[in-house]
């Protein structure tokens, strides 16, 4: 998360109930971005790296028939994940969650029956106590979900 809040994508809030949250819409969030942040490069081999580049053992880069194969796996990972927004992946699980019956992280029938799945105590307290309070979405269910240390 420390690289994350340090590339702007969240901000940090310190106290009992503190944690992460998103410090700009989920919409100009890239997978890429955040893949990219959390596991490092995106290319299979350094040599076709663009933010991490290595020479390779070869003695010929420019004519190396697997450094063009694993540069054309590296642009099509590259081109789906820089293609979708962290908004697009809650969209679609929403979705999906909604297509199953599967109650909605933060909807009115989960906290109704107590049943937001994987919450921790602590933040089921904080909804419990905040209830009357808006503002909880079942996108920041699944974020919450997605992120394991994001809270609201």
């Amino acid at each position: 998360m420390q690289a994350l809040k340090e590339a702007g994508l969240v901000q940090s809030q310190r106290g009992k109930f503190g944690g992460y949250r998103l410090a700009k819409p989920a919409r100009q969030i890239t997978i890429g971005q955040v893949v990219r942040l959390i596991d490092g490069p995106l290319a299979p081999i350094g040599c076709v790296s663009q933010s991490a580049y290595e020479k390779c053992t070869c003695p010929d880069e420019t004519h190396c028939g697997l450094r063009m194969l694993m540069l054309d796996v590296r642009n099509a990972i590259a081109g789906i994940l820089d293609r979708y927004s962290l908004a697009d992946v809650v969209e679609v699980t929403l979705r999906k969650m909604r297509r199953d019956n599967i109650l909605l992280p933060f909807s009115a029938e989960a906290d109704a029956t107590g049943a937001s799945p994987r919450l921790p105590a602590r933040l089921a307290r904080k909804l419990a106590r905040n209830a009357s309070r808006p503002g909880l979405t079942e996108a920041d269910g699944v974020l919450h979900q997605l992120l394991g240390d994001y809270t609201i």
